[in-house]
């Protein structure tokens, strides 16, 4: 089984429903199974700030599926949520599943890139993943807690429990 860590965000259309719809429908992903779920936390959108915040998340899970299987799955997720793709990058979504890190591989292709090319930058994955998995060390051999002492809060809130 591969160790996967997945991001997820919504800014429109009850976000915290939408987080929670999808982690459901990922538990439910054949040969798949969630070990453990980061706080929900609010952050600013990226690109054009005139949009809702996010609220963002973090899985960790186990998956006997291949990579680019698995991504289909979570795209596939994201369409049943109402993810329109547009042209504009950044705009505000419904859902937005993305693949930080498949176990210790290393993806760049036309289709998936892993580690996620901006996870180093990106308050609303590193906070959220150290949550869950504070000694995790990327496959280039950055340690998480190292990135975390390079990327500020920029506004990160996490929310309370409900």
């Amino acid at each position: 089984m591969s160790r996967v860590f997945v991001g997820l965000g919504s800014n429109l259309a009850e976000p915290e429903q939408q987080i929670s719809n999808a982690l459901q429908a990922i538990e439910a992903i054949i040969d798949t199974h969630i070990s453990a779920t980061s706080s929900l936390y609010v952050s600013r959108p990226m690109g054009p700030q005139d949009q809702p915040s996010y609220v963002n998340a973090v899985v960790e899970l186990q998956t006997d599926l291949p990579p680019v299987k698995f991504l289909h799955c979570l795209q596939k997720i994201e369409l049943d949520h109402g993810r329109e793709r547009k042209a504009e990058r950044w705009g505000p979504r419904t859902l937005d599943l993305d693949i930080l890190l498949f176990s210790d591989q290393v993806i760049d292709s036309k289709e998936l890139t892993v580690p996620h090319y901006g996870m180093k930058q990106r308050e609303f994955v590193l906070y959220p993943l150290h949550e869950i998995a504070s000694d995790l060390t990327l496959p280039c051999g950055t340690k998480l807690t190292s990135m975390l002492n390079n990327c500020p809060l920029n506004g990160l809130e996490k929310l309370p429990y409900k």
